[in-house]
Formats: C-alpha cells, structure tokens, sequence
C-alpha cells in the first residue's frame, strides 16, 4: 500500500531500506559462522535470527511503502 511521498521522503526510504537490506546480510554471514563454531553459540544464533526477522518486516513495509498500487 504506497502512500504520497515526496521526493526526500521516497529518497530517505530508499536510504534506509539499502541500509537495512545490508544488515541482512551481514546477520546471514555472522549467523552462518556462528553455525560452524557449533552448540554453544546457539542463544546467539536465535537472537540473530529474530533480529533477522524483525529486519524482514521492517523491509518488507518500506518496499510497500515505496511500490505504487496497482490496480488490476
């Protein structure tokens, strides 16, 4: 559901989705070698992937936010 927004708006979005995607990355890769150092990290590993989730949602509104509706 995209909203009117201004340029500066659509562009600080755009800011901040590329920044968010980034940190998903970066928790894949710092979750992938936590699983190969193994069992005792595995508190760590969930808070990554809750981390990683919340990232997700938060993604998954801003690219709303920035697509138009279309109506078919």
């Amino acid at each position: 559901m995209a909203v009117d927004l201004n340029d500066e708006e659509r562009s600080t979005l755009a800011a901040e989705l590329h920044r968010l995607r980034q940190e998903h990355r970066d928790l894949d890769a710092a979750i992938a070698a936590l699983e190969l150092v193994g069992q005792a990290e595995q508190l760590q590993i969930q808070r990554l992937k809750k981390r990683k989730l919340v990232l997700k949602d938060r993604i998954s509104f801003i690219e709303d936010q920035l697509t138009p509706d279309i109506i078919a």
